[in-house]
């Protein structure tokens, strides 16, 4: 009998949404700053389909960095899209 493994789903912030966890861009904000995770602390997801919707993004960044900086936010954010790919 073939084992089935546990696949982790996470949801994204922006569209409340669920995916599987390597779907996902996993993101933190550290004192205020955007950053892709890099293994401790406190971190969220967004998926690939709110990465699209500019507005909706700068929102719910904002709220999950805790800043009004939405300018700062979104220029890190393609930042670190473009970091990734």
């Amino acid at each position: 009998m073939a084992t089935k493994f546990h696949i982790p789903t996470r949801m994204c912030v922006s569209c409340r949404n669920r995916d599987t966890q390597n779907a996902l861009l996993r993101l933190q904000c550290k004192d205020g700053s955007l950053e892709s995770f890099h293994g401790t602390g406190r971190s969220f997801y967004i998926c690939k389909v709110c990465l699209n919707d500019e507005k909706r993004v700068a929102k719910s960044l904002m709220r999950q960095c805790r800043t009004s900086e939405k300018e700062r936010l979104t220029n890190r954010l393609k930042e670190i899209i473009t970091d990734d790919r």
